[in-house]
């Protein structure tokens, strides 16, 4: 069964004994081993425990099929049910999977790790359309999930922060859910037991920006028309192994900040008002540049760049081109209509 988004936090808490197979896939490799820990954890606390849980490689399901089968309906020394990993799994294990959802044998549960499974992979077809199996997604993190785990980080270790420091990690983290993860338990061993409030100087202090090189920069540059600053950053992204779809996401995430502050100032507020508006705050060390830029975009010049962007991202997934192709016609396309 494909899981809805709005399902998966629930899952994590509580998979139903109905199911046999649960398949976390997706590009953000932090989030995809997070979510397959958590719902691991379900059944063996520990992971490591060899009395409790199995891990066979690629290898073993190659030469022998029926190993995950036989895994599942194993019976734990311990008692309880069964936990079996399978890590970094793709088309090639889809019959060994199969075996496990068309046998009713054990009650152990199969949690299985891929990377960016496309839409067309044997394996992501066969666990979407199982009723005794879960497919999650896990793509790279919004605006909203990042705020999220800044606050589920911080609120676990008694700590608070400023809106400025919230902008600055909502800016500076992404990309990777256990990087960013990283980052944030770097703060807090760094706030030490003295506990209170993050400031934006502590958020400078310990976090760096984990997407490597600066998804900001390149996305400042589409909003600021700026085309020699954006195909230099763009180079660099290439260069240094980014993907296209992180670049899109994060434009996307501006632009939606530009469009609701655009809506405010169409019902009559000034540009300042409508900035001052936005959650979480726009940095102040970019407040002139952000309402300098928005003065360059309409309403409608902003929802017809939410188009482009969506419409490349659909193509970068479905269309088998070159994603940073399209990916970099769709920036200088509304780079242009920045000027």
């Amino acid at each position: 069964m494909k899981v809805k988004p709005r399902d998966i936090p629930a899952l994590l808490k509580s998979v139903g004994n109905g199911t046999r197979a649960v398949l976390v896939f997706g590009r953000d490799e932090g989030l995809v081993r997070e979510r397959a820990e958590k719902i691991g954890k379900q059944v063996a606390e520990d992971l490591s425990d060899p009395f409790q849980v199995a891990r066979p490689s690629l290898g073993d399901i190659k030469e022998s099929p029926s190993i995950l089968l036989d895994e599942v309906s194993a019976i734990s020394m311990l008692g309880g049910r069964r936990l079996v990993r399978l890590e970094g799994a793709g088309n090639e294990s889809t019959e060994a999977v199969k075996l496990v959802l068309d046998s009713e044998q054990g009650d152990g549960l199969l949690v299985i790790t891929g990377g960016d499974l496309k839409p067309t992979s044997s394996l992501r077809k066969l666990m979407e359309g199982a009723k005794n199996g879960l497919a999650i997604a896990c793509y790279e993190d919004s605006m909203q999930d990042l705020m999220g785990l800044i606050q589920s980080v911080l609120g676990d270790a008694g700590l608070s922060a400023t809106q400025d420091a919230v902008s600055y990690l909502v800016d500076n983290l992404g990309g990777d859910r256990m990087v960013s993860r990283g980052e944030l338990e770097k703060l807090v061993i760094y706030k030490g037991d003295e506990g209170g409030q993050i400031t934006i100087e502590d958020a400078k202090a310990c976090v760096g920006d984990t997407s490597a090189l600066g998804l900001n920069q390149i996305a400042e540059a589409v909003t600021a028309g700026n085309l020699v600053s954006l195909e230099k950053f763009l180079e660099r992204a290439w260069t240094e192994g980014h993907s296209a779809i992180p670049i899109l996401r994060h434009l996307q995430m501006r632009i939606m900040r530009f469009h609701l502050a655009r809506g405010m100032m169409d019902q009559g507020m000034n540009a300042a008002e409508a900035v001052n508006k936005l959650r979480p705050p726009v940095f102040f060390g970019e407040r002139d540049r952000f309402m300098g830029e928005l003065s360059r975009w309409t309403s409608r010049k902003l929802e017809m760049a939410l188009e482009i962007l969506l419409e490349a991202e659909l193509d970068c997934k479905t269309t088998g081109n070159p994603a940073d192709v399209i990916c970099a016609r769709a920036l200088l396309r509304l780079a242009k209509a920045a000027r």
